[in-house]
């Protein structure tokens, strides 16, 4: 981003759901800024293999791109992943969390699921970060719908624990000098937004994404102005910044449309 100096002497990044999405653009975005490294997490062997070919491709990639196909809610494969960079990159200063997902339609699974990914990327990830002298920061990417006021129930609760836990993990992480903060986007560009069923049926019904969210603009709660993918991705490159004192925040990209 021009302007925007992450001033770190060769900072390793490391990215969860790195094979599609806005973990995919940021790990475009900061490839060249983590020459100490780049590690990327998904599930998605093959998207990963294609992702840092890529990255090489475009000479993006930093010398060191390590890809660890595991799904972040793998605690055990969370432990072998912590002993890996350790070994190899003996430390980590950067951490993008984008494994959570969109609405389900199981409650209980988006509980269990989401938030255990997001408990363990933060839970391992700042183990590695406290051995960094200089700290660093984590930013968890998570779907707008997250912070709509009428969400209740168990998956609203579930909702709130989300939150609620990037609050804590801030606290906990502030005396070696961690910031954990969380971006939320929604928007056409955004694949955390296209992919909700009630966003698809509509795109379905009028013939495309854009006429969906013209839908939208006429709705009860109109969007001031769709956001895209690159707009959230700034902002998580901002939050990662040694020049940001921002800790513990929720902020959301999504033209108003939570509100």
């Amino acid at each position: 981003m021009p302007g925007m100096s992450l001033a770190r002497l060769n900072p390793v990044t490391l990215i969860t759901g790195a094979g599609s999405g806005i973990g995919a653009a940021c790990a475009r975005e900061l490839a060249r800024r983590s020459t100490g490294g780049l590690l990327l997490v998904d599930d998605d062997e093959d998207a990963l293999t294609a992702l840092a070919d890529d990255l090489e491709l475009k000479n993006l990639a930093p010398e060191r791109v390590s890809t660890l196909a595991f799904d972040a809610g793998d605690e055990a494969r969370w432990r072998q992943a912590g002993e890996f960079i350790e070994a190899q990159y003996g430390r980590l200063d950067w951490v993008v969390a984008s494994s959570i997902t969109e609405n389900k339609s199981d409650l209980v699974d988006w509980k269990s699921a989401d938030l255990n990914r997001a408990f363990l990327t933060l839970d391992f990830t700042m183990s590695l970060i406290r051995k960094n002298s200089q700290g660093g920061a984590v930013v968890v990417a998570m779907p707008a719908a997250v912070v709509k006021p009428e969400n209740s129930g168990l998956f609203g609760n579930g909702k709130r624990s989300l939150l609620q836990l990037i609050r804590i993990a801030a606290k906990e992480g502030a005396a070696n000098n961690i910031r954990v903060n969380a971006v939320a986007p929604g928007g056409a560009e955004s694949p955390m937004w296209r992919n909700l069923p009630w966003l698809s049926d509509i795109a379905r019904e009028l013939g495309g994404d854009r006429a969906a969210l013209d839908r939208l603009g006429t709705a009860p709660t109109p969007v001031a102005r769709h956001a895209a993918a690159g707009e959230a991705v700034r902002l998580i490159v901002t939050l990662l910044s040694d020049e940001s004192s921002a800790s513990g925040a929720t902020l959301v990209v999504d033209g108003g449309h939570t509100l």
